[in-house]
C-alpha cells in the first residue's frame, strides 16, 4: 500500500492547523521565495465586484485584494489560519472580513462577483463545493482557481523544488487530456470553463477559470 498520500495528508493537516504559524516559512522555502507572487497572480483575473476567497490561509491574497480596492470575505475551516490572516490584515491597517466554515456548506446567495481559491485540495472538485459556489456567485460571476505551479530553471535548488512540488501533486503540468477531466466537474455544475497558463517568476501557473451564466437553471 502506498502510504505517501497518507503522510502528505497528515503533514498538510498539521501545517494548516496547529503548525499554521510556520506556514509562511515553509511555503517560502519550498517555492524558492515565489509563493506570495504566485498567490497574487490571481488579481488580474478578478472581475470588478465583491470577492469570496476559499481557504485564504495566512491572508496574503486578502491583503492584496483589499489594497486593490476589492470588498472581500475569506472563508476557512482552520481557526489557526484565520488568526494568522486576521493578524496580517490588522498589521496592514485593513478590516478583517473572515468567516470560519467549509466550502461544502457555503452560506451565501448571489453575494459575490468572484470566488477565488489558490492551490486548493480536492475539496474544490466536490459537487457540494461547486453547487455552493454557483449559489454564492451573482449573475455572470467568475470562479478563479489556481491549480498548480511548475517551477522552471535548471539550478540545483529549482530542480529540487520542482521535484518536491511533483511529489506533493502541486507541480505536475496538466496535459490536454487531463484538462478535460479536470474541467468536467465544473461543467457539470453549470459553468463555462477554460484553462489558463501564465508564467510568473520562472514558474508556469495553471488556472481554471469558470464563468457562471444564468441561462443554466439551478
Amino acid at each position: 500500500m502506498n502510504i505517501l498520500p497518507r503522510i502528505l495528508r497528515f503533514a498538510f493537516h498539521h501545517l494548516y492547523h496547529d503548525l499554521a504559524w510556520t506556514y509562511d516559512g515553509v511555503a517560502a522555502f519550498v517555492s524558492l521565495g515565489r509563493w506570495i507572487d504566485w498567490v497574487r497572480s490571481v488579481l488580474p483575473l478578478v472581475k470588478p465586484g465583491r470577492v469570496l476567497e476559499l481557504g485564504p490561509g495566512p491572508g496574503h491574497l486578502q491583503v492584496a485584494l483589499r489594497k486593490a480596492g476589492f470588498a472581500t470575505i475569506g472563508l476557512d475551516e482552520s481557526r489557526q489560519m484565520l488568526v494568522q490572516a486576521a493578524q496580517r490584515l490588522r498589521r496592514s491597517g485593513l478590516p478583517a472580513g473572515l468567516v470560519r466554515g467549509t466550502s461544502q456548506q457555503l452560506p451565501f446567495y448571489r453575494a459575490f462577483q468572484n470566488v477565488v481559491a489558490t492551490f486548493p485540495t480536492e475539496y474544490i472538485l466536490d459537487p457540494r463545493t461547486l453547487e455552493g459556489i454557483w449559489r454564492a456567485l451573482d449573475q455572470d460571476g467568475r470562479l478563479v482557481v489556481l491549480m498548480n505551479a511548475w517551477i522552471g530553471g535548471r539550478s540545483l535548488t529549482e530542480t529540487a523544488a520542482r521535484w518536491l512540488f511533483r511529489v506533493t501533486h502541486q507541480g505536475v503540468l496538466i496535459s490536454d487530456a487531463a484538462w478535460e477531466r479536470l474541467m468536467a466537474p465544473f461543467q457539470q455544475a453549470g459553468f463555462r470553463v477554460q484553462g489558463l497558463t501564465l508564467e510568473v517568476r520562472k514558474t508556469l501557473l495553471q488556472f481554471i477559470i469558470a464563468e457562471k451564466h444564468d441561462s443554466v437553471v439551478k
